[in-house]
């Protein structure tokens, strides 16, 4: 199996870094994993946190970036990743009000102008999935099927979520394997096995996360992100829990720590 380096995505610490943001890096380096995505910055600057990034080794995978500033503020949004050093930027949701016809629209025409800059800019724009955008729409197709099917592929790129890939009732390996060579990011996150299908520690639930490891290389993958939304432990127990299953399926992290 390849080296693909593994990352956490940051709101999954959300709490402890609203309270130590330079902490609570230390923490993330510290644990053993390889990179972070942002949701946000703290109390630091970009420039600032480059620097910290730099001291522990860790790399600036990709920052979750809403669609308005995306849309309104998007040469800041550039600006920022590059100074951190990523090279991926992620719209990760969007809201209640624009979930029909007209707003999937509208979020498509966004999406592709605002990925051909990025590209022009050498970054590229991935679209993050819930399970909403599985629900079938009035007009014959999913929400998601759209994005994928009405932007140009090098424009946007896709951060495959397997829980809500799961939740929505897909299987994630397929949806890895039908879009390969434009799924960069992957979040991986399991789910209980119990009808409440909450969030569960990599390794513990019933989403087959090795089957998901096992076709990164051919379709492309560059990072493994591990998000835990919800945790009924402390967010870095879940973590330290998650990561030690990694390390059983990816021989380089253990070798790393």
């Amino acid at each position: 199996m390849s080296h693909i380096p593994v990352a956490v995505q940051m709101y999954t610490l959300r709490e402890e870094s609203h309270k130590d943001f330079e902490g609570t890096l230390r923490k993330v380096a510290e644990l053993g994993f390889e990179g972070v995505e942002f949701a946000g910055y703290g109390d630091l600057t970009v420039k600032e946190v480059r620097t910290l990034l730099d001291e522990l080794g860790l790399q600036a995978v990709s920052s979750h970036v809403g669609i308005e500033e995306l849309e309104n503020d998007l040469q800041k949004v550039i600006e920022d990743q590059k100074t951190l050093g990523s090279r991926f930027i992620v719209c990760p949701y969007v809201g209640e009000e624009l979930r029909n016809k007209k707003g999937y629209r509208n979020i498509i025409s966004i999406l592709d102008e605002v990925g051909a800059r990025c590209r022009k800019e050498g970054l590229t724009l991935c679209y993050h999935n819930h399970d909403f955008e599985l629900e079938q729409l009035p007009y014959g197709r999913t929400a998601l099927e759209m994005i994928f099917s009405e932007t140009d592929d090098q424009n946007v790129q896709a951060e495959l979520d397997v829980y809500w890939l799961k939740k929505a009732g897909e299987n994630p390996v397929e949806w890895i394997q039908r879009h390969q060579n434009r799924v960069p990011l992957i979040h991986l996150k399991d789910m209980t096995t119990d009808a409440e299908q909450f969030f569960a520690e990599l390794g513990t639930g019933g989403v087959d996360i090795e089957a998901v490891l096992d076709t990164g290389e051919d379709a492309g993958v560059k990072w493994w992100i591990v998000e835990q939304d919800i945790s009924r432990l402390t967010p870095f127990e879940s973590l330290e829990i998650s990561l030690k299953y990694l390390k059983t399926k990816l021989p380089h992290l253990s070798k790393l720590y």
